[in-house]
């Protein structure tokens, strides 16, 4: 099956983000195919490079870059949520030498979770 997942629920203080990363290991590991990620609302902060977490918790962004790099899932942030919440790309504030968009996670907008489900056999909201 090809599953879509869209994550709602910032990178801390909510299980949704944490749960979205075992499900779609799960669902690698079965041997399902996941198309995407979507990050939405609050789940756009699960881009954010200047996160810092702690040394004795798994670091939640960078776990999501290791799915990309290995399985090569594609990481869309909404790019509306993103602005919203102070996520940039680089050059895009003026006076502001580098954003904080961390690597392989890509803006885009709303378009692109439309294709995405409809490509999907499933989609599973985190």
């Amino acid at each position: 099956m090809n599953y879509t997942v869209l994550v709602t629920g910032s990178v801390y203080g909510t299980q949704n983000s944490s749960t979205a990363f075992l499900f779609c290991k799960s669902l690698i590991k079965m041997n399902h195919v996941l198309n995407s990620i979507f990050f939405y609302f609050d789940g756009v902060l699960n881009a954010n490079l200047i996160n810092q977490t702690p040394v004795d918790e798994f670091n939640l962004i960078q776990g999501w870059q290791q799915l990309h790099n290995k399985y090569n899932v594609k990481l869309y942030v909404c790019a509306s949520a993103a602005l919203r919440r102070g996520i940039v790309e680089n050059n895009t504030i003026p006076n502001l030498e580098h954003g904080n968009l961390a690597p392989f996670f890509q803006l885009s907008g709303l378009l692109e979770l439309g294709h995405a489900i409809h490509t999907s056999d499933r989609i599973i909201q985190f």
